[in-house]
Formats: C-alpha cells, structure tokens, sequence
C-alpha cells in the first residue's frame, strides 16, 4: 500500500514515525527487563524474531517470490544484518538486562547515533564538521558518565556491570547495522528486506537458542515467556524495525538517526513507571550530555 502512495505521502509519514519509532523500541528495554527467570536470551530473541519474520514474509510473499534469485545471492548480506540487528542487537541486549536496568539501556543506546554519524564520515565518504566532533565528544562523555555511574573521581570503586558491556556491544552493532543498510541497497520494499533479514537473523539464532534450551538449568516453556515473544516481535519487531527501515529509505540513514535521541526519554519515562526504577543524578547528568551531543553530531555538515 506505501509503495503506491505518493512522495510527499511517504515523505509525511516517515516524518511522523520518527517520533514513534523510539516509543516502540523502549517496549523492548520493558521486555528485555521482564525476561530473566522467564525465557532466556537467544530463545527470547529467536520466538521474537521467528514471528516478526513470518508476518513480514506473508506480507511481502509476492515480491520476496519475486525476487527471490536475487535475493538468495545476496544471502549473505541478510545473514550479516541479522546477526547485528538480531543476534546482537537482540540477544545481547536481553543477556545485557539481567545486569543493568533498562533506564541504562536506553542511556547508553542513544549514542549510538554519534557512531553512525562517524562511520558515515570514515567509510561512506560523508563530510563531518567541528560542530560534530564536539557533539561526538559530548555524547560520548555522557555515556561514560551513565557506565561509570557518575563516579568518575573513583573509579577504581564503581560496580560495574557486565549488563553495560552487552548493551554497549549492542550499541556499536545497532550502528553497524543501519550504516551496512545504508551501504548495501537492495531493491526491496521495507518490509520484504526486513522479512530477508529476519531470516537470516533466524539462521543465526538458532544454533544459540537451541544450546540454551538443552540446558538444565533452563527455565521451562510458560505463557509468560510467550506473551514477552509476542510483545517483542509485534512492536519492537515488526512495528520498530520496520519503521526505521521505512524513515531510513525515505530520509536517509543520518537523518533518522538523530530520532534515536527520543530513546533515553521515551525509555526512561517507561522504566519509572512500568518498572518502578529510581532515577539516579547520573542518569540526568548523563542524558543532558548525551541529548545535545547527539544532536550537534548528527547534524549534516554546511557545504
């Protein structure tokens, strides 16, 4: 149906999920909170995945059968893209939230913007000005603050978390992940690449899911576990994912991910009043450093 609407139509409605999409992915930092003792990591991604995967591929059925000789020979492409956006950017950030909060996770995601807006200027050729260096810097000091728990005159005494290095390790794929987009264009619509690359992030996902679950200390199957699988896949998934991949093709990859600076707001409102989490002085400092220096960062250079 989008793709028989008019520029100016797409150009509006990517508009306007800029400023839903970030919504949309903090359900995840609830989900992602809510699984420990429920369903472990890989299976959680995997069910997420599996599901978003099978709506979007009969969604696109006609055009993934289509083009489905050129898509099989850039299969290595999708299986790529879904071990960043899937594996890690999945997996890794529900292992990462059995030791760090999901106000955290929202934190540290949100400079994942700068990363992408430093890897277009080293490896897509885009030009970066001294306004965006100083935004690098800012952001990135705010994501130190937001790891180091503010305590930066002792260190040596901070806790840290094995929960931050996951989402940290999710953040730097997430910007892998949308800069390959932007890098390898396909000649799908938003929802058929998305489907190709669920796939291929099923493909990874399924070793890991399977060594979890012969596991015995493994918890077992519940409804719980199913309901975290459907809310993961529908919203986060299907609704999240997607969006993105639609602004990104409407706007282009710098553009969109200045939106992920909504995340530690949307994220951190959701955690306090889902979770019930307690907001720490450094998590204000560190989303007044990270906020600002997103935006200087991501905005595109004078000619």
């Amino acid at each position: 149906m989008i793709s028989q609407t008019t520029p100016e139509s797409r150009q509006r409605l990517a508009l306007s999920l800029l400023w839903i999409t970030p919504a949309l992915w903090s359900v995840n930092y609830l989900v992602a909170r809510s699984a420990p003792g429920v369903v472990e990591p890989h299976m959680l991604a995997l069910g997420r995945w599996s599901l978003a995967g099978l709506i979007l591929s009969f969604i696109a059925r006609n055009e993934l059968w289509k083009a489905r000789r050129i898509t099989l020979q850039l299969g290595w492409q999708y299986l790529a893209l879904g071990a960043l956006g899937m594996l890690v950017c999945g997996a890794w950030v529900y292992q990462g939230a059995q030791t760090t909060s999901a106000m955290n996770i929202a934190l540290i995601y949100a400079a994942s913007p700068v990363l992408i807006a430093l890897g277009a200027v080293l490896w897509l050729g885009e030009r970066f000005s001294s306004r965006q260096g100083l935004g690098v810097a800012v952001a990135l000091t705010g994501v130190c603050h937001v790891v180091v728990k503010g305590q930066w005159m002792s260190l040596a005494q901070v806790q840290w978390t094995a929960g931050d290095g996951w989402i940290i390790l999710a953040m730097i794929s997430w910007a892998g992940y949308a800069l390959l987009q932007k890098k390898w264009t396909s000649p799908l619509s938003a929802t058929a690449r998305l489907a190709a690359i669920c796939m291929g992030g099923v493909l990874v996902l399924l070793p890991f899911a399977v060594w979890e679950w012969l596991q015995a200390d493994t918890p077992p199957w519940s409804a719980q576990a199913s309901f975290l699988v459907v809310v993961a896949g529908l919203i986060p998934g299907v609704g999240a994912y997607w969006a993105y991949g639609f602004c990104q093709k409407v706007l282009g990859a710098s553009r969109v991910a200045t939106s992920l600076y909504l995340s530690p707001l949307y994220g951190g409102l959701a955690a306090w009043l889902v979770l019930d989490e307690s907001m720490g002085f450094h998590h204000i400092i560190g989303a007044g450093l990270i906020l600002p220096g997103i935006f200087l960062a991501s905005k595109q250079a004078q000619r």
